[in-house]
C-alpha cells in the first residue's frame, strides 16, 4: 500500500524522502516495482469481465450467491467475497423492482 502511494506521487516528489516519510526502504520500493504482478492481480481483469458478463446475462437481478452459481455453471470458480469486491469496484448493483400493489391495499 505504501509503495502504491509512492508510485502515484513519484512524478511530483523525489522517491527517497517519500520512502523515509512512509518508513520503507528505497531499495524495497524499487524491488517492488520490478516484481511481476501476483497471479491474483493477473486474474483480476478477466474476472471483472466475467462478473460483468454474468451480471448482464442475469438481467442485473442476481445477488452475489446466485451470481456465484451462474459463474460456476460457466466454468468460473470464484468466491462470494471476491465477487462482492469486484461488483463494488465496477459499480454493479442488483435491479430492484417496485411491487405492483403496495401492502395493505
Amino acid at each position: 500500500m505504501k509503495y502504491g502511494v509512492i508510485e502515484q506521487m513519484r512524478q511530483d516528489y523525489p522517491v527517497p524522502p517519500m520512502c523515509r516519510l512512509l518508513g520503507v526502504s528505497t531499495s524495497g520500493y524499487y524491488a517492488w516495482r520490478k516484481r511481476p504482478a501476483s497471479s491474483r492481480a493477473q486474474q483480476e481483469p478477466r474476472l471483472e469481465a466475467e462478473v460483468l458478463a454474468a451480471h448482464q446475462r442475469t438481467r442485473e437481478t442476481f445477488g452475489v450467491e446466485r451470481l456465484q452459481k451462474d459463474l460456476r455453471e460457466h466454468g468460473v470458480k470464484v468466491g462470494v467475497h471476491r465477487i462482492k469486491r469486484l461488483r463494488r469496484k465496477l459499480g454493479l448493483r442488483c435491479r430492484r423492482f417496485a411491487s405492483k400493489a403496495p401492502f395493505g391495499s
